[in-house]
């Protein structure tokens, strides 16, 4: 069964901008409405810099890596990794105190190698408050800087679902049976990035 792409098509009343002219007449600092949705979180944070109240929330979409989105982004067109950032820019934001635990899934996705620290950044806030991160992804700079790894194999599909190895970082670059464990050797030596912990494993090789 095949679908079609889905298909966009401006509104003849006010051509897209989804505001009426009596709407788009009234100006801030020099700007509508339509082109302050459409402007990216980045050029927003430089727009409403004497706004505190717009720049603080705007600025954790930034440090989750989510500068480049527009204002007024329909939130369909993300991919989903954006989408779990999106969230993830929410929970940094709310005063949230229990301890909770947040699972995402390849988050990385859409993400430019450059601002994989920004994601990291804003997942060490998490465990700064005491939450607790579970991370399925296959993004080796994510895996270098893990502070456990659960690596499922040894192949794909009907060839996997056995725990190759559970434990340190270290300890996966160690483990032979680890197709995830070469890749990484591989990306620390062309690289030539070290991991980031490095304690023993509690548990021997799978």
């Amino acid at each position: 069964m095949h679908f079609l792409a889905d298909v966009f098509v401006p509104c003849e009343a006010c051509a897209g901008k989804r505001f009426q002219k009596s709407i788009l007449s009234v100006l801030f600092q020099g700007k509508n409405v339509d082109q302050i949705l459409a402007m990216t979180v980045t050029e927003a944070i430089a727009f409403f810099s004497q706004t505190p109240a717009v720049v603080k929330p705007l600025s954790i979409l930034e440090k989750t890596g989510l500068g480049y989105l527009r204002l007024g982004q329909p939130t369909l067109t993300l991919s989903g990794g954006e989408g779990q950032r999106l969230k993830l820019a929410s929970e940094l934001a709310s005063s949230q105190t229990v301890n909770q635990l947040y699972i995402f899934d390849e988050p990385t996705t859409g993400l430019h190698e450059h601002d994989i620290g920004y994601l990291m950044r804003a997942l060490d806030q998490l465990l700064a408050r005491g939450h607790s991160v579970l991370v399925i992804e296959h993004h080796m700079e994510l895996i270098r800087l893990a502070d456990w790894v659960i690596d499922l194999g040894p192949e794909g599909g009907d060839g996997g679902g056995s725990v190759v190895w559970q434990g340190s970082v270290r300890g996966l670059l160690d483990c032979d049976s680890s197709h995830t464990g070469r890749c990484l050797n591989a990306y620390l030596h062309k690289t030539g990035l070290k991991i980031l912990a490095d304690e023993p494993s509690y548990l021997g090789q799978g």
